[in-house]
């Protein structure tokens, strides 16, 4: 592990231990200001003054937020904060220093939040002006038009100050490798009980176990397959096509293992300090929070049983398990899948691009380097042939039949996912280009060839059909002719 790792590290382990300490203090403004301020230190101890990149965005951000009708604001706030990680990112063409990678991860996350909150400010804007409209209108029929709910919520929104974006945006919770989650979330741990009455520890013991599972494999695997050999002559020289094909494997299972670690440490965050604990009942989304009125359980808020969904970013498991590239994208990265998923493909006003938009802002978001859009832009080329084969093969397919068919779709899936997160990893088009081209390009040659052969089967079978339809129906037409004669 580098230097900037073994810090990285240590900062979230010293904010899971923060966090007792955090739940302990009764009055809600001074534990806010606590949580902002540890905030702070750590993005100055792993930034050092890169920190003023985060502080200069958020004073920009923030200003287009308080200052910009609420109609535009969420584009405004939006243009600026993604607008800036041009800046952010492209500074070294100035003669400064690169950003360090960590620094880039906690301006990726700001930018998520405090666009978001603009976002959200904009549509409880648009259901207060709704819900005034609607009442002026005094011929309304009640039974015919579903009434406009405007919660307090919403009310708030309009009344943010800069005080509070402040201090949202710089909670410590979260604040190096998310989750991402929503301005109601963070208000909700201030005002709500939840957090007194959440299993804080048991979970947060429970999560540590995984990381250190997933660590263990981390520094196991990466000794025997580091991604430097990927760039050596040597192993271009050296290694046969097979070898070079297959090392896709290793190298993206020690990304993902270094990623579930950071990920499962950044929620033991959350949860020793009982951040995002909701009652089940509430029924609590990904990044989201509860989907269901949940106020009233505060009452008797040591009655429910809890659960920590709303700031669980990545399904482990069902990543690992799943059995289609589809099913793997659904799990991961998922606050901030629910992130793009409201405020960009919703909301993107073509709907037959929004997927793409969706995807283009995904690759903007996470770099400018080509391999984050190899990586990303990927995806949509392959998703469209695995639906194409299960529906011809794995659909309607049941027993040990379906079982064989489930393991080679994995198989696939994996395949699809190492071949183009080697390309995330290399990074850059020179190291990228050579890799692919030292394997034939037979990642993306074998798709073509996959889509190529749906497409001549999936033809083949809908003429088999219409046959057989055109035959059924002939058949049928003899018969009722001979019952008429």
């Amino acid at each position: 592990m580098s230097i900037d790792d073994v810090i990285y590290v240590i900062c979230l382990l010293a904010c899971i231990g923060a966090g007792n300490y955090v739940k302990k203090i009764r009055d809600e403004t001074q534990r806010k200001c606590v949580c902002s301020i540890l905030g702070i230190i750590v993005v100055v101890v792993v930034s050092g003054f890169h920190a003023l990149h985060c502080i200069v965005s958020v004073a920009l951000g923030l200003t287009c937020v308080l200052l910009v009708h609420p109609s535009k604001c969420h584009l405004v706030t939006f243009g600026v904060m993604f607008g800036y990680l041009v800046l952010f990112r492209l500074i070294y063409l100035f003669g400064i220093p690169a950003v360090p990678g960590h620094t880039n991860m906690i301006q990726m996350l700001l930018t998520l939040k405090v666009s978001g909150i603009a976002f959200e400010k904009t549509a409880a804007w648009k259901r207060i002006r709704a819900k005034e409209q609607q009442s002026k209108n005094e011929q309304r029929d009640v039974n015919s038009e579903q009434s406009i709910e405007v919660t307090d919520y919403d009310v708030e929104l309009q009344q943010l100050t800069a005080s509070e974006i402040v201090l949202y945006s710089f909670n410590y919770v979260g604040i190096l490798t998310g989750p991402y989650y929503r301005y109601r979330t963070y208000r909700d741990y201030f005002e709500m009980p939840f957090k007194d009455h959440a299993p804080t520890v048991q979970a947060t013991l429970e999560q540590l176990k995984w990381a250190a599972f997933y660590c263990s494999l981390y520094l196991a695997t990466n000794y025997f397959w580091p991604l430097e050999y990927a760039l050596s002559d040597e192993f271009y020289n050296e290694r046969s096509v097979l070898y070079r094909l297959l090392y896709v494997w290793p190298t993206f299972f020690i990304f993902r293992a270094r990623i579930y670690t950071g990920l499962t440490l950044s929620e033991c965050v959350c949860t020793m300090a009982g951040f995002g604990a909701y009652p089940e009942q509430s029924d609590p989304n990904n990044g989201e929070g509860p989907r269901k009125r949940y106020q009233h359980l505060k009452r008797d808020a040591d009655k429910h049983s809890y659960n920590f969904t709303t700031i669980v970013n990545t399904r482990v498991l069902e990543v690992e398990f799943c059995g289609t590239f589809r099913e793997g994208m659904k799990h991961w990265n998922v606050c901030v899948q629910y992130w793009l998923a409201v405020n960009v493909y919703k909301l993107f006003p073509i709907k037959k691009y929004r997927t793409l938009a969706t995807f283009l802002c995904s690759a903007y978001w996470h770099g400018f380097r080509p391999g984050h859009y190899f990586c990303i832009m990927g995806a949509p080329l392959y998703v469209p042939l695995e639906d194409m084969w299960h529906k011809m093969v794995r659909k309607d397919a049941t027993g040990l039949q379906r079982s064989i068919i489930d393991v080679i779709f994995w198989i696939c899936k994996w395949s699809a996912f190492s071949y183009l997160g080697t390309a995330f990893l290399l990074s850059n088009f020179t190291d990228i280009w050579r890799f692919y081209g030292s394997v034939y390009h037979l990642g993306y040659i074998s798709w073509a060839v996959m889509v190529a052969l749906g497409m001549f089967l999936t033809k083949q079978r809908k003429a088999a059909e219409r046959r057989k339809q055109r035959a059924g129906d002939a058949a049928a037409g003899v018969d009722l002719k001979a019952k008429t004669q």
